[in-house]
């Protein structure tokens, strides 16, 4: 039975779901209103602590930490259940909109209303890249690991140039700019941490890392496995958060693979930052375009929706569900800050390149690109939030 404190704490979670415009950074200030000074469920340094974590994991910050926040409250069970309620709206909305846009997407009527959408985008890209830049390429470490992941992304144009620069940039990091004697902390710390909780996620990983390779070999329903292998595979290396995402998910889907066009990835991206929730529901409308895309009906249509938002969603669950019971020692550990610094500089790295791809087809399209930096000079210099700009040139599409 969920008590009664519990099911307060599951309509504090609705109401943040409703709310919950503008990504990690504003969310973060929605999580301190809901869930510390209203209804005390966990201190403000306790939330501070989670977000921190989150921000080091893998995987979409805002999600785990409210998961992370559930789970103090009431365990794994809330956990869970709060999961479900954060995701499922923002991710049937997008879903249902890929369905639409493929339906429609034909129609002159709709594709006049997202031709001011696609460049609003491509602001919000913009902005999001610079503001990150500002936070993070503070040393000259960070600023050559952003310039190289830039320079790997443009060349080589590969979906594993992601984990590998994330790895290498957080070793880089660590080696240059950790203290020595940090070696001495780490091992003490690690001696008090659950080892089987550890390696009981590094066997699901390698699990559902060979069950896609085989099924994706011999199953003849290989595009939504393969699409859950990709995503989930995604999940696994994704530093940073919804920004990260995008060019990911960019520069694989569209880029190399093929499996839906430029326009309707942008017009996906666009109604994301015009709904509350979290960013990584995108992926669910990438998932149904890509099924609608290779001919599947409705159904396959609604399963690539599913199959992509758990598996993007799936190894950040995981992560923070085995992670916050020890998080105690954990965060003591510096190493961990210092990887987190290099990190981030890849991050940007893939936030201009993924920019970079996503400018070239606009060419000189002068209306393209004086909507692009009015887009992005209204983000950098207001308060206005981007849902509104998004709705603003739905509008002015519709009615032009």
């Amino acid at each position: 039975m969920i008590k009664k404190r519990q099911l307060l704490f599951l309509r504090n979670v609705v109401f943040f779901t409703f709310t919950a415009f503008g990504g990690a950074q504003a969310h973060l200030s929605l999580l301190l209103r809901y869930f510390v000074k209203t209804n005390r469920y966990i201190s403000e340094e306790e939330l501070l602590e989670l977000h921190a974590l989150a921000q080091v994991l893998p995987g979409p910050a805002s999600t785990q930490t409210l998961v992370g926040i559930a789970y103090k409250v009431g365990g794994l069970k809330l956990a869970l259940i709060t999961f479900l309620i954060w995701i499922l709206p923002s991710a049937a909305i997008m879903t249902f909109a890929a369905i639409s846009y493929a339906r429609l997407d034909q129609k002159a009527s709709f594709a006049e209303i997202l031709k001011f959408i696609e460049p609003i985008a491509l602001g919000i890209v913009a902005y999001g890249a610079v503001t990150l830049s500002k936070r993070v390429l503070k040393t000259q470490v960070s600023i050559f690991l952003a310039i190289s992941a830039v320079i790997c992304t443009l060349v080589l144009r590969n979906a594993y140039v992601f984990p590998i620069a994330i790895l290498i940039g957080g070793m880089i990091s660590s080696a240059l700019e950790a203290p020595k004697e940090e070696s001495e902390i780490r091992v003490s710390l690690f001696s008090n941490i659950n080892r089987k909780k550890l390696i009981y996620f590094f066997a699901v990983l390698l699990v559902f890392a060979l069950l896609g390779a085989i099924i994706n070999r011999t199953s003849p329903f290989s595009l939504p496995i393969r699409l859950f292998e990709n995503f989930y595979r995604n999940g696994i290396f994704i530093f940073g958060g919804g920004q990260v995402l995008v060019p990911l998910m960019f520069t694989e889907f569209v880029q190399m693979k093929q499996y839906l066009h430029a326009s309707g990835f942008l017009s996906g991206f666009a109604l994301q930052q015009a709904i509350p929730g979290p960013t990584f529901s995108f992926t669910s409308y990438i998932g149904t375009l890509t099924m609608r895309n290779f001919g599947y009906g409705l159904a396959g249509q609604i399963t690539g929706g599913a199959v992509a938002v758990l598996g993007i969603n799936l190894p950040g669950l995981i992560l923070v569900l085995l992670i916050v019971p020890f998080w105690e020692s954990l965060k003591k550990i510096t190493h961990i800050k210092y990887s987190l610094a290099g990190i981030n500089a890849v991050s940007v790295g893939f936030i201009l390149a993924a920019f970079i791809l996503l400018v070239m087809p606009v060419g000189l399209n002068v209306m393209a690109i004086c909507i692009m930096t009015v887009t992005f000079l209204l983000l950098n210099y207001t308060r206005i939030n981007p849902p509104l700009i998004v709705f603003a040139g739905a509008l002015l599409g519709y009615l032009i």
